[in-house]
């Protein structure tokens, strides 16, 4: 079975450990050389440290001596910091660059791979987000979030094993000050946790609904048509809000506290107090709290990477879960014994389809469309029509049952060769952006100049493609918007020019105004004439001509027959129809 189902549960743990195997050795040494710039970058502190004990104790000729050793010291560390961590942020950058490519090559290839339903069912945000937003959070995580990481851990080792050494008493403060820290900022992740995969869904959502509205923005300004997209825009906002605003409020008081402790004015505070205390005591001399001022107050500054990094770490897990579940979606099997079809016959026989693998969609479907007659399958929203139609281009693979072309089962045809024997006209028009030629050349690409104009005449979109700024070689999307009818159009003629002899219409018209529909209609009749087609209908009007008209309810074929024998049957069809010029009527 193929299933269509987003790819939530696909990525197994150790998701990320999988994809960074091809780069873990320059991870390996990319982390070497954080740690010793870590190190490097410890000395000036120190070596400030020391030469304010040494001036402090004493200003002997040795204490200058100390001061000039610390000097050059902190000098050769700043610089071997510097050259460190730049061959670390290099070696992480091209281990970066070296996998994302590997990563977008596999996940463009798994995406031809992928069943034609798998789009539908996951949309072009969703997409958008796994080959965009994914591979941004692993990019971070890569050439930015583990050296980070590394480099902070080193460096708060260093810095504490230092202070232990002057004072352990005034260490164990500063160690508990930054428990505190942990503590709260570990509060603080537990507490958006529980919001955060409600977010990071809601975001997937919205963006998807932008780039639906974006796509459709043109028809929506045209006739208004856009009401479907933009309440959809309007539904992926308002959920975003809510799970933003749960996230903001669950986190407010914990994120306030993790930022308090973490400022440096709040360690000095303790250093201070605790330091003060010990002075006044005569339990440590004066020189002994030089080190904490200058080494102690920039360990929450030391730490605030590796919080960082680790927010890095776990959007860049999340986001390796997410790719892995992309790839690790079944591809479209190919046939093991292909066959090819005798003609332009579709046939289903006792078809059953099941999205989820529990509910049936489709429930005994047996229909035949002989070559060159019309099949209009009509019926209720959530009847079954839209998926019946998608099963012949098996956009999905039935879970019982059988569609056949030519008496071959479409799971027996190689897919490029089943694709190549039919032409696909949607509602939703997807145009490329490029030429108009290049638009109609989709559908045969060696096709010429001579065919391709021949094909809009016959969609009767010529004249309005050499009404553009450029002709023919005016570029869709940049130089030129076209209205819903002129898209649909434009597409009838990439059928046309295909020669398929099958068609799969699904209601292509249905979100047109009636001029538009009339000229798409005018198309569609040079599209059809002589081929075997499948129409899914809204309206029924437009399909009055029919050869065969289905009627589909609950998955299930009730009726069947010409527009006027189903008429005079005065069963669901004559209710549907009725309702239909009532309505046209008003």
């Amino acid at each position: 079975m193929t299933t269509t189902a987003p790819d939530v549960g696909l990525a197994a743990p150790g998701a990320l450990s999988r994809l960074l195997a091809p780069v873990r050795t320059h991870l390996l040494v990319c982390a070497v050389l954080s740690a010793a710039g870590a190190v490097c970058g410890f000395l000036p502190y120190l070596a400030i440290a020391e030469i304010a004990r040494a001036v402090l104790a004493d200003g002997t000729a040795e204490s200058v001596a100390t001061v000039r050793l610390w000097v050059a010291v902190g000098i050769a560390g700043a610089a071997g910091r510097m050259v460190l961590l730049f061959a670390s942020s290099r070696l992480g950058h091209y281990a970066d660059a070296r996998l994302l490519h590997d990563l977008r090559a596999r996940m463009i290839r798994h995406l031809g791979a992928l069943p034609l339903g798998w789009f539908t069912s996951n949309g072009s945000g969703r997409i958008k987000k796994r080959m965009t937003n994914d591979l941004e959070d692993m990019h971070i995580l890569i050439a930015h979030a583990l050296g980070e990481i590394v480099g902070a851990v080193v460096a708060v080792a260093l810095g504490l094993t230092y202070l232990c050494s002057v004072d352990w008493r005034l260490t164990g403060a500063a160690v508990a000050a930054l428990l505190m820290l942990a503590v709260s900022y570990r509060v603080a992740m537990r507490s958006a946790s529980r919001h955060t995969a409600r977010l990071i869904a809601a975001e997937a959502d919205i963006s998807s609904a932008s780039v639906e509205y974006a796509d459709g923005v043109a028809v929506v300004k045209t006739y208004g048509a856009g009401g479907r997209v933009l309440d959809r825009f309007d539904r992926a906002v308002r959920v975003h809000s809510r799970a933003l605003a749960a996230w903001a409020a669950e986190t407010k008081y914990s994120s306030a506290l993790s930022r308090l402790l973490s400022s440096e004015m709040s360690l000095l505070t303790v250093l201070a107090v605790a330091g003060v205390a010990l002075l006044a005591a005569g339990r440590m001399p004066a020189a002994d709290l030089v080190p904490f001022l200058v080494v102690g107050i920039g360990l929450p500054t030391t730490i605030n990477p590796a919080i960082q990094g680790s927010q890095g770490l776990r959007k860049g897990r999340a986001a390796a879960g997410n790719i892995e579940g992309l790839l690790r979606h079944p591809p479209l099997p190919e046939p093991a014994n292909p066959a090819l079809p005798d003609g332009a016959r579709i046939e289903f026989d006792d078809v059953h389809f099941s999205y989820d693998g529990r509910t049936e969609v489709l429930r005994g479907v047996r229909a035949v469309c002989e070559p060159g007659t019309i099949t209009a399958l009509v019926g209720p929203s959530g009847a079954g029509k839209s998926t019946l139609a998608a099963l012949v281009p098996r956009f999905h693979d039935v879970t019982g049952g059988a569609v056949r072309i030519g008496g071959v089962d479409v799971r027996d045809i190689p897919t490029e060769r089943l694709l190549a024997s039919m032409a696909l006209v949607f509602q939703d028009v997807v145009l490329v952006r490029d030429t108009v030629t290049e638009n109609i050349r989709l559908g045969r690409p060696e096709a010429g100049r001579d065919e391709v104009e021949a094909a809009a005449k016959a969609a009767a979109i010529h004249d309005v493609i050499t009404a553009l700024p450029d002709g023919y070689d005016t570029v869709l999307g940049e130089d030129v918007e076209l209205s819903g009818g002129e898209r649909q159009r434009l597409t009838i003629a990439r059928a046309i020019l295909s020669d398929a002899p099958i068609v799969v219409l699904d209601e292509a018209t249905a979100a047109l105004d009636p001029d538009s529909e009339t000229a798409v209609q005018h198309a569609l009749s040079a599209l059809i004439a002589g081929r075997t087609v499948l129409v899914v209908a809204h309206r029924l009007h437009t399909i009055t001509e029919a050869d065969q008209i289905l009627v589909l309810d609950d998955g299930r074929v009730v009726e069947r027959g010409r527009h006027a024998d189903l008429l005079a049957v005065n069963g669901r069809y004559a209710r549907m129809w009725a309702a239909q010029h009532r309505a046209s009527q008003d």
